[in-house]
């Protein structure tokens, strides 16, 4: 099966022991493992293996299997300690086992090979496949050293399926299948291991190790580099079922407060108070809503103080305050890393607050930093550990919070941006950088999140440039990280974002006008940026941001080019300002989509499939997607495009928003797109004020 080669077909296998308070247990013959129930979940050991099936929430089971001896407890991951209350049954028969919970049964036979059936008509929804007749068998573990694995999972393929889900990636691609994606954390890459299938399942591979995986047309394969066990969680239903499942397991976002609905402003990057307050003054002097602007990086005095500069911003209290009476909230850029110079970095060293390595120096990047005139060697705190997680929350909380009131913050660079990003030689808290390196952004907004709840904040956003399974659950909005700015990189971020909602994440927003560059002189930028701000208008979140031209070397004097919406001439200015408007008037609907994101833990930016899953032609629908229930977005996404064909689901009646037109669902609809227009589409009569 999925052992060393000496297991020959014939051999004898080695059947596992009783455990204590077994039930239900049937002996096989010899050639095979032995099943029992335990606890209302079913066993099979067999060839020194152990797989171990239990019910994880209605219509969801849990499997783990590990070589060696009974599943381990405690290992990191994104299930929340305790799942929800279920009712299951256990059935042990003909050298079989089977486990039924709602809509989801799950047979496991006499070699411990697993398939998932839907209950109701037992139609398969997914099943291990092994590599070979002989060896090895779906699940292969390759020792690497110290009971640790390379471990290997392999699923059967189907034609015609299609995969969603796994994060935010900048690949373009709605629909997966045939891709193959490292399982680890990069600027705009971001890994989060849950998988969509348009077959009726969803399956979190739930282990933060580093690996990939493989959705090739021979199959799937999950792997993980270096871990102890495989462990991962599936359900059975539609994709807002599985949603609701989803999110139930690993936790749902926070109410979103009415504040981070808005708009926000920022830059790189604001190099002073005064600048910052000019720039907030200008959008109120000219009648403009906004409802956050962003402090950005190089505000502190060194890397790692977590404290403004008084050079350069010499009266927060006085800044913050002006701000609130402003009716704009002040967000603040926090990063990970720790500057040597900086006054924290002896005592945090001392402590073991820092990622480590296994072999050499504590990890590192190059980064610049205030008074020296080249760049030095940055370590990372390390936000596995509780006690640096709580270090770091009481400088947050010494030289924002406490003094200031300041409770939103910008967690950039927290893949982490180490250099280079060797996760082989990391070593955190929590474990080997292999076993536990995707995680990190997930315990990085686990901080804040902490630090507020136990100050008695009670509305938590932190802007995050990575996640990992279960971020929502910390108050963590996500964005796709350093962009490009054209047409070809703003079409890509519609998968972007709709692949990080499957992944629950709800609350995701982009740089509007994407990031490196953009010269807004220059006419053909000012239609990217254009079509991009509709976009951001329509997005979970509205952020303007990005490395304007003309740029300037990477430093603590740096900054970029103009950002603000009167920046982008006239006309651009004046669509800029109907959107912004737009947004504003949208704001108690989006505010009552961001209820169902917490409550049901449904997302904001949906597929047309997952409100239209019996419309075949949705599943493949690429380009355009609905904000909440009610209302279709299909952006504009070609340069000098004045139409736009879009795809209306059958089984409703879809409005133009700008225009009253009527059409009928199941069919495209070409209609003009004039550049002051995103095409909008109401569903079924529903009243939204789009055109004010």
């Amino acid at each position: 099966m999925n052992q060393p080669a000496e297991n020959h077909p014939g051999q004898p296998g080695q059947a596992g022991q009783p455990g204590q308070g077994s039930a239900g247990l049937a002996q096989s013959s010899p050639t095979v493992g032995t099943f029992r129930e335990r606890d209302g979940a079913l066993e099979w050991s067999g060839r020194q293996e152990t797989v171990r099936v239990e019910p994880w929430g209605p219509d969801a089971v849990r499997v783990r299997a590990r070589l060696g001896g009974p599943v381990l407890e405690g290992l990191p991951g994104a299930l929340l300690d305790e799942a929800p209350a279920t009712e299951a049954s256990v059935k042990i028969e003909d050298g079989r086992g089977q486990l039924t919970v709602g809509a989801l049964t799950v047979e496991v036979d006499a070699e411990g090979l697993v398939r998932f059936l839907r209950t109701d008509d037992s139609a398969e929804l997914l099943t291990e496949e092994r590599a070979h007749f002989w060896w090895p068998g779906p699940r292969l573990y390759t020792p690497v050293g110290n009971g640790h694995h390379r471990l290997e999972q392999r699923f059967a393929a189907y034609e015609g399926e299609k995969l969603y889900g796994l994060g935010q990636h900048q690949h373009g691609l709605l629909d997966q299948k045939g891709a193959v994606l490292d399982l680890v954390q990069r600027n705009a890459e971001v890994t989060i291991p849950v998988l969509t299938s348009s077959r009726g399942y969803t399956l979190l591979w739930n282990s933060p190790a580093i690996g990939r995986v493989e959705l090739a047309g021979n199959g799937t394969r999950w792997v993980a580099d270096s871990a102890r066990q495989i462990d991962y969680w599936i359900t059975a239903g539609q994709p807002a079922d599985a949603q609701r499942r989803y999110s139930a397991v690993t936790g749902r976002t926070p109410m979103l407060p009415e504040w981070a609905a808005g708009f926000w402003q920022c830059k790189l990057r604001y190099r002073t108070q005064d600048e910052l307050l000019g720039v907030a003054r200008e959008y109120k002097r000219r009648g403009l809503p906004i409802d956050a602007i962003v402090c950005d990086f190089f505000h502190w005095t060194h890397l790692g103080d977590w404290k403004f500069d008084p050079a350069e911003w010499p009266d927060p209290a006085a800044m913050r305050q002006e701000l609130e009476e402003l009716g704009i909230k002040l967000v603040v850029s926090v990063w990970p890393s720790v500057s040597p110079l900086s006054e924290n970095h002896q005592l945090m060293e001392q402590r073991g607050y820092f990622i480590g390595t296994q072999y050499g120096p504590m990890a590192h990047a190059d980064w610049p930093d205030k008074e020296v005139a080249s760049t030095v060697q940055v370590a990372f705190y390390d936000a596995t550990n509780p006690e640096a997680r709580d270090f770091l929350w009481s400088r947050i909380k010494e030289n924002y919070l406490d003094p200031y009131g300041i409770t939103a913050f910008w967690l950039d660079a927290c893949e982490p941006e180490l250099k280079p990003g060797f996760q082989e030689n990391l070593r955190y808290w929590a474990g080997p950088g292999l076993e536990v390196g995707n995680m990190y952004p997930s315990e990085n907004a686990r901080t804040f999140y902490e630090g507020m709840t136990a100050a008695g904040e009670t509305e938590i956003v932190t802007l995050n440039r990575s996640a990992w399974a279960g971020s929502q659950r910390y108050g963590a909005a996500l964005w796709s990280g350093d962009i490009g700015t054209d047409f070809a990189t703003l079409r890509r971020q519609i998968a972007a974002g709709l692949n990080t909602s499957l992944s629950g994440i709800p609350w995701w927003n982009t740089d509007i006008g994407g990031f490196h560059g953009g010269d807004p002189d220059d006419p053909a930028y000012r239609e990217v940026m254009i079509r991009w701000f509709q976009f951001g208008a329509l997005s979970p979140l509205m952020r303007l941001h990005g490395f304007r031209d003309p740029g300037m070397p990477l430093g603590p004097d740096m900054t970029g080019g103009p950002n603000e919406v009167w920046s982008y001439g006239e006309e651009a200015g004046t669509i800029m300002e109907k959107y912004l408007r737009l947004r504003e008037r949208l704001k108690p609907y989006v505010l009552d989509v961001m209820r169902a994101a917490h409550e049901e833990g449904l997302p904001v930016m949906r597929p047309l499939f997952l409100e239209f899953p019996d419309d075949q032609a949705t599943w493949s629908v690429a380009d355009s997607y609905l904000f909440g229930p009610d209302l279709l977005v299909a952006p504009v996404l070609t340069a000098g495009a004045s139409v736009r064909t879009a795809y209306l689901p059958a089984g409703a009646r879809w409005t133009d928003a700008w225009t009253a037109t009527s059409y009928e669902g199941g069919t495209n609809v070409t209609v003009d797109a004039p550049l002051d227009r995103i095409p909008l589409f109401l569903r079924d009569g529903a009243a939204l004020p789009i055109a004010g």
